[in-house]
């Protein structure tokens, strides 16, 4: 299996050094750099390959959450994992909404780390636990009411966050993928939201998953 080419992004050398020494032992992860602001990831990723960045919030030169969209733009199947000691929701939720696949507390195991970065390669959204605890808690403004769901728009859903396409979601519940999709759409359409990550967002912290 190819090594996942991956970059960390932080302006604490210290931290580099450490998830480069945490990361040395990893049969699918090779760290090809450390950069200290966002202008420097930004200029190597026009000329390199990178497969997943590990990425502070806190950077000398721009913030996380709009560096997340910056790189985006430059390579969309760059994965993004957020590694930072910012517990605000609003700050996780937003990273999200711009591109990131996962979110950990600085405090994080390696196990955990190693989980977000199993889960975002099969293209999941993943969270370290304490950041699970911090985004299921409701935050005043989403106090809303949980939206009515008939029971197989609940099963419909679990499959959904399990990262399973309307094909697979078809020929498990014996359903034609055009009843998926529109199970789908109605699904997007009660929670009020764009796409299917946020759709999991905003199923998770009205605790439907």
């Amino acid at each position: 299996m190819d090594k996942l080419l991956t970059a960390i992004v932080d302006d604490h050398p210290i931290v580099i050094e450490g998830l480069k020494q945490l990361l040395h032992n990893e049969d699918n992860i090779q760290v090809i750099g450390g950069f200290g602001n966002g202008e420097s990831i930004l200029a190597y990723l026009k000329l390199n390959k990178v497969d997943l960045i590990l990425l502070d919030i806190s950077l000398p030169d721009v913030n996380g959450m709009d560096l997340c969209q910056m790189v985006k733009n430059e390579s969309l199947s760059t994965i993004i994992l957020i590694l930072s000691n910012h517990t605000e929701r609003s700050i996780i939720m937003q990273t999200i909404q711009n591109g990131a696949s996962g979110y950990l507390l600085k405090n994080s195991s390696i196990d955990e780390l190693r989980n977000c970065i199993a889960e975002a390669v099969k293209g999941n959204i993943s969270f370290s636990k304490e950041v699970v605890e911090i985004i299921s808690r409701p935050s005043k403004n989403q106090l809303q009411e949980r939206p009515r769901l008939t029971r197989r728009e609940k099963e419909i859903l679990a499959l959904i966050a399990e990262g399973k396409t309307s094909q697979n979601i078809a020929s498990e519940l014996f359903l034609s993928p055009l009843t998926v999709d529109t199970h789908r759409k109605n699904l997007i359409q009660k929670f009020e939201v764009k796409n299917v990550a946020e759709l999991i967002m905003a199923a998770t912290q009205l605790q439907l998953l």
